[in-house]
Formats: C-alpha cells, structure tokens, sequence
C-alpha cells in the first residue's frame, strides 16, 4: 500500500500536530500529535500495522486499538480525498 497526498494538498507541522490544506476547496483539518505522526510516518511509506506498533509503544493502548485508528484515519482522509491510495 503506498499513500500519498492528493494534489494541492499541504501539510503543515504545527506544536501539537498537524493542519492539513486543502488548497482546492480552502478546507483544512487539525490532526493531534498522533494523528500527525501516523501521517508522516505512512507517507514515508511505512505500512500500517507498523505504524500502529510504534504509536502502541510504551502506552496503554494495545496494537489492535491503535491499527483500528490508523486504519479509520487512512480511511477518513481518502474519503476527504486528501490522501491517495495506490
């Protein structure tokens, strides 16, 4: 699974996360530290669960919880079409 970012599409490191713009339709969304480190993290082209695995490490959330919520975050930015999955 490769992910990249649809056209005209900027992300943007803030202090606690990220803001995604969508320059076609002047939208943007916030993503918290996690969220903002998953989508790094996978546009560099590390696999999901792998993600997951690191997002778990050292907290109380199990790996099955935290695939579940890198999966539905894919999910929701390539139903925002922000995201590409190729």
């Amino acid at each position: 699974m490769k992910l990249s970012l649809s056209r005209d599409v900027v992300v943007t490191t803030i202090e606690n996360g990220a803001v995604i713009l969508d320059g076609r339709h002047g939208r943007y969304w916030q993503l918290n530290e996690s969220g903002a480190t998953a989508l790094h993290t996978l546009l560099a082209g590390t696999a999901p669960a792998a993600v997951a695995a690191q997002l778990a490490s050292g907290t109380p959330v199990p790996d099955d919880q935290a695939l579940k919520d890198v999966l539905a975050l894919i999910e929701a930015l390539q139903r925002a079409r922000l995201l590409v999955v190729s």
